[in-house]
């Protein structure tokens, strides 16, 4: 695990692509996309039926370690309609009754109100405020930016290519700029695409369950 300082907090980058925020007691993730290899299968494309399973048991391995007061999803919680995962979902929630999820939604949060009531989840606006952050699923435009806040966010799966004697890989990152952080996707099952680091800029890798910090 790795630890890097943002808007002046201190935050822990967790090799299971979380972030957590001791002085507040939240457990940031963004990009699950639950119930995206059953969506697939139902297409007709073999997706091995673990997926959803290490999800769940990654996210279960996260809160029983932090230990948090809040569990906020920062959009794609669920990949696209109802299916059978959704119902896991609902009782993985119900098995921490103590703990608040809440979703700040994403484009492929589509489910209708009464799923996410289901789920016990406290649903938010798409740009919401919590200390000197905004939080959002989608980076903002400058237009949407808050004065004096520092946005996080996901939606875009960011990875940074590393380069040596030896080839180029591609590995997911914790991305922070000067003015925006995007986590990885917590999702198994997803992509990443690269994003290019400009001076200043705070990169952190996740290789072979490790959280590197990149120059």
């Amino acid at each position: 695990m790795q630890e890097a300082t943002v808007a002046g907090e201190r935050l822990q980058l967790h090799p299971d692509r979380a972030v957590y925020w001791p002085a507040r007691r939240v457990l940031f993730l963004a990009d699950l996309h639950l119930g995206k290899g059953a969506h697939f299968r139902r297409a007709g494309i073999a997706v091995p039926r673990l997926v959803s399973d290490v999800n769940f048991a990654r996210l279960r391995g996260l809160i029983e370690e932090f230990q948090p007061a809040r569990v906020l999803l920062l959009g794609d919680l669920f990949h696209s309609d109802h299916n059978h995962i959704w119902g896991a979902f609902c009782a993985f929630t119900a098995s921490f009754p103590g703990l608040t999820f809440e979703l700040v939604p994403g484009n492929h949060d589509i489910l209708p109100p009464a799923c996410y009531e289901e789920a016990r989840l406290v649903m938010h606006e798409e740009v919401i405020v919590l200390g000197p952050f905004s939080l959002s699923h989608h980076p903002l435009r400058e237009e949407q930016r808050l004065p004096g806040k520092y946005n996080l966010c996901g939606h875009v799966h960011p990875c940074v290519k590393l380069v040596d004697r030896t080839g180029a890989m591609k590995l997911p990152c914790f991305f922070f700029g000067w003015q925006e952080g995007i986590l990885p996707a917590f999702g198994e099952f997803t992509g990443c695409a690269e994003v290019k680091a400009r001076p200043g800029d705070q990169v952190f890798v996740l290789a072979e369950d490790t959280v590197l910090a990149v120059a």
